[in-house]
């Protein structure tokens, strides 16, 4: 049975009654359950959003020690702690842009690129020619988001406000558009700066007042809110210096959703990750400047995971990451600075790559950090370096092409492999198939692009795409037809192939699966099986 700690016991004493809980029922306890615990303790669980109903987070006072201990014990409760605050990093500020503008550019032709140090920094635009993020919904859980001038060309899709309860997700702070911003600012559009991911969705989120501060259980419903209603990234430039077990649970809920969560390190400029970032779900990002050194306020330790631009305007004015927000009573262009400016970045790049196809959580990680740069003339040093950079920083345009190059190459491979063992052992056979056959094969092994194409970033990974299904319907409807059965094997080996490459390569989470490797490996043998019986007549 588990137990009150004593940092409960010391931290509350006789004050339990005045201090607000959060209580984390696990995620499916029936409403009767929750409704009988309450009843047992006399306590009002109040619901801590409008998806309590799915997430089963609560609030509530406690009156005592007792009751706290009981609550604690009950199996059916994952966590209960205080409702802490989390807020935006310490130490962040901007100063307005009042440069001149460039309007000599032709792509992109957004006048006020060339200030974007960091967009260069990160290697766009030359990522761009291999995607623009289109499709992919980043959640963006901060201060609220404001559609700005510079974001009128940008889509969006509904949001909540967990702070006031409502679907107004306005930013009346500033620190969530210029957030949004980076992420994906319209771009190529003649007005303002660019944004990484140009072509993905916005989803806003409000969890953080006008002062920039707001309540774990807000912030972890938030969370669960964004992996339950299609963000496939989630971008959070917030955090605190305490671990909460409920955010934590919420983390990893999201992450085992297919959701990629990017979180900002903090600007302590100490060697302890702030909460969320140093979560094991989570991608913490550290904050390079315009040198390529990490900047003074950049925490650092063994959680940093990469580093991206956060910027540093005591250098120099222009020295922070430029984006359209409304700041100080106005709609304008601002330079910012903090951990909470390069973790959008990340998640910018997060969404660039799965809009080329790679949309396991893990294998986007994976990729982001093997593509990962040592910064300019940097020594190596290892140790140090590690706990500053994590893998280095953010390279948008190596990540895209290893997205795109990688995954079809190995594919081809797979599916010419199963091709060449047929072929063994069809010998005079497979002769006949030729160059037409060869050709075809090539076209199976393209396979993997058409979920994606047919039902966009959110359906890739469709079950009937990752399996046999579709050549077995195939085979059984052209059988007979002599003339068909060259392409019946083509397809045939080439999902065996798609389905074998993946089973390696693992770049993509299959709905509705839990099991990917044995279901990954039975069909790509069953499609083998299903290509050689075509071929053998």
């Amino acid at each position: 049975m588990r137990t009150v700690t004593a940092l409960w016991i010391v931290g509350w004493g006789s004050a339990v009654g005045a201090k607000e809980i959060v209580v984390d029922f696990l995620d499916d306890v029936a409403p009767a359950r929750v409704e009988a615990v309450a009843r047992r303790l006399g306590l009002a669980l109040a619901p801590a959003s409008i998806d309590t109903e799915r997430d089963r987070i609560y609030l509530a006072r406690v009156p005592d020690l007792h009751s706290l201990a009981a609550l604690e014990a009950d199996p059916s409760i994952e966590a209960v702690e205080e409702n802490s605050l989390y807020s935006i990093p310490d130490g962040e500020w901007g100063v307005l842009d009042a440069t001149e503008v460039d309007r000599t550019r032709t792509f992109p032709n957004d006048p006020r690129y060339r200030e974007q140090w960091h967009l260069e920094q990160i290697h766009l635009p030359a990522a761009w020619k291999l995607g623009q993020g289109k499709g992919v919904v980043v959640a963006v859980i901060d201060t609220g988001v404001s559609r700005v001038s510079d974001l009128q060309a940008t889509e969006f899709v509904s949001g909540w406000n967990f702070v006031d309860n409502s679907d107004h997700a306005e930013d009346d702070h500033g620190h969530g558009t210029h957030v949004a911003g980076t992420i994906a600012q319209s771009t190529n559009n003649g007005v303002g700066v660019a944004g990484v991911a140009y072509r993905a969705k916005i989803m806003p989120l409000k969890v953080l007042s006008a002062q920039g501060s707001g309540s774990v259980a807000g912030i972890a419903a938030a969370v669960r809110w964004a992996a339950d209603h299609g963000a496939k990234v989630i971008n959070m430039s917030l955090g605190g210096p305490l671990a909460s077990r409920v955010l934590g649970s919420a983390v990893k809920y999201a992450h085992d959703h297919g959701v990629v969560v990017v979180c900002a390190a903090g600007n302590d400029g100490k060697g302890k990750v702030s909460y969320p970032a140093a979560y094991p779900s989570a991608i913490a990002v550290a904050a390079t400047q315009k040198d390529e050194a990490t900047t003074f306020y950049s925490n650092w330790g063994k959680q940093i995971d990469i580093a991206a631009p956060g910027g540093n305007v005591r250098s120099e004015p222009t020295g922070g990451v430029l984006q359209n927000t409304f700041f100080q009573g106005r709609d304008d262009y601002f330079f910012f600075m903090g951990t909470s400016m390069a973790s959008p970045h990340i998640a910018g790049v997060a969404a660039l790559v799965m809009s080329a196809g790679v949309t396991d959580p893990d294998a986007v990680e994976k990729l982001l950090k093997t593509s990962a740069r040592r910064p300019a003339g940097m020594k190596d040093e290892p140790g140090d370096y590690a706990l500053h950079y994590g893998a280095g920083i953010v390279d948008a345009a190596a990540a895209l092409k290893r997205a795109k190059v990688g995954g079809g190459a190995l594919e081809i491979g797979a599916a010419s492999a199963i091709a060449l063992a047929m072929a063994a052992r069809l010998r005079r056979r497979m002769v006949r198939f030729g160059g037409l056959g060869a050709a075809v094969l090539v076209v199976g092994a393209l396979f993997p692009a058409w979920d994606q194409s047919l039902l966009g970033v959110t359906g890739h990974g469709n079950l009937l795409f990752y399996s046999a299904l579709l050549p077995m319907l195939a085979l059984i409807l052209f059988y007979g037809v002599p003339r068909a059965r060259i392409g019946l094997a083509a397809l045939a080996w080439g999902v065996a192939g798609h389905l074998a490459a993946q089973l390696v390569w693992r770049t993509v989470d299959i709905q509705w699966m839990a099991w990917d490797s044995v279901w990954l490996a039975a069909n790509a043998l069953l499609a083998s099986a299903i290509g050689y019986a075509a071929a053998r007549k």
